[in-house]
């Protein structure tokens, strides 16, 4: 597993450990070893350790990303697990990854075409934005006095221990390509989840002042190209309920 240590891949970790599974995580600053779990050295970006990391694996979960270098991470980990004699590639994506003009989104839909490329049997999953990462932006924005409403921005946030559960899934499942997206349970727009923020945490709404968000980004956006198409799968929790699970946590001693 890539990206195992991070906020989505520490929640797949657990599923497949308690399935009986032997885990093998890679990351460039490897931790400690436990029982049924091995960490070890290398770079997906670079191309370094990746021979040693995935011999004798059978099934390679590809989580981790960034700002930039998740094509040239995923080539490098599709060749590798091809040489390797990988049984099994399962790669998280982002819904809209082919029809979106911003350069992560385009990122991510090279990386599916490494993976579907590869030669190896292969599952990759869209998922909508996690709850976790929507919330710095929801923060921020009802901290301001005046929120910018940018006109069709819209979000369907998805808790992550959804998204975990899907992935561990597949992971010990059979390969299966591209299976439906994965989103949250609600569409809202920036208004609805700064709102839903401030009702949550206790505080009053504020004045939001709408703007529009130019060119090809702005089009799309309005166009709803990065939200879920028909069929999607969806999950349960909401976004009220993960801010007011946060809520509670912060306030236990």
């Amino acid at each position: 597993m890539t990206g195992g240590t991070g906020n989505l891949g520490s929640r797949v970790v657990p599923i497949l450990r308690d399935s009986g599974r032997e885990l093998r995580i890679l990351s460039r600053h490897p931790r400690a070893s436990e029982p049924g779990i091995r960490h070890v050295s290398g770079d997906t970006v670079a191309g370094e350790g990746l021979a040693a990391a995935l011999d004798g694996v059978d099934v390679v979960l590809h989580l981790a990303g960034g700002a930039k270098g998740d094509d040239v991470a995923a080539r490098n980990l599709a060749a590798a697990a091809r040489d390797a004699g990988v049984r099994h590639l399962v790669l998280i994506s982002v819904i809209g990854a082919d029809r979106m003009p911003i350069g992560y989104f385009r990122a991510k839909a090279a990386a599916e075409r490494a993976i579907a490329g590869s030669g190896v049997a292969w599952s990759v999953l869209r998922a909508a934005q996690l709850h976790d990462f929507v919330l710095p932006v929801a923060r921020g924005l009802a901290r301001m006095p005046i929120t910018p409403l940018p006109g069709g921005l819209r979000f369907e946030p998805v808790h992550g221990d959804e998204v975990a559960a899907r992935l561990a899934e597949l992971a010990l499942g059979e390969p299966a390509g591209r299976v439906a997206d994965l989103a949250g349970p609600e569409v809202l727009d920036v208004r609805r989840l700064v709102a839903t923020f401030r009702e949550t945490m206790g505080a009053r709404p504020r004045r939001g002042l709408p703007i529009r968000l130019p060119g090809a980004v702005g089009r799309a956006y309005r166009a709803g190209d990065n939200l879920a198409s028909a069929g999607a799968d969806r999950g349960a929790r909401t976004w009220r309920s993960f801010v007011a699970e946060r809520e509670t946590a912060a306030a236990r001693p």
